[in-house]
């Protein structure tokens, strides 16, 4: 496999879309995780049964998020890549969330952004687009899969998609 530098140099594509390192395809339960030391993915938690990724969740190259991990993004198209595929986006918006770990508090928001090229979502632009009750889905979802780590997971409201971009931006390494 190549070194690092190779596929995940650029968190933004010479287009100006977001490039996303897929870890996790969408209805897996298998939690992976790009290890940059190792140089390939390994097996970070496993969902419980009747628990899946609802869509493809990978991170931003490059950045560095306040829990100290890349920037999480979860992607929505048509159908679901494999892991380590690097998937250009759009961000449409963010939620922001913090996790609470043994009395410790973070930040950790999740970037919300359609693939290029995604005809089911390609009118979707901005986080307002997506409905309430698709919100209320995910963040469900994240704080379920935290629990089950012991991980308090709250949502503290959403962002636009201009937000999205600034904070990856700001998260540049």
């Amino acid at each position: 496999m190549p070194g690092r530098n190779h596929w995940t140099r650029h968190a933004f594509s010479k287009e100006g879309f977001v490039n996303v390192m897929i870890e996790t395809p969408r209805g897996r339960r298998n939690k992976l995780k790009y290890e940059p030391g190792k140089k390939c993915f390994t097996l970070h938690k496993v969902l419980p049964a009747g628990s899946t990724f609802p869509y493809d969740f990978g991170f931003v190259p490059n950045t560095r998020a306040d829990d100290g991990d890349p920037v999480d993004v979860l992607v929505l198209m048509d159908e679901s890549v494999d892991h380590g595929t690097l998937v250009p986006a759009r961000p449409i918006g963010v939620i922001r969330a913090e996790e609470e770990e043994d009395g410790r508090v973070v930040r950790n928001d999740r970037i919300l952004a359609v693939a290029v090229g995604a005809h089911d979502y390609r009118d979707v632009k901005d986080i307002g687009d997506v409905g309430d009750v698709f919100l209320k889905e995910v963040e469900r979802f994240f704080v379920s899969y935290h629990q089950t780590q012991g991980v308090v997971f709250r949502c503290k409201g959403v962002g636009s998609a201009k937000e999205a971009i600034e904070l990856i931006r700001d998260s540049l390494e």
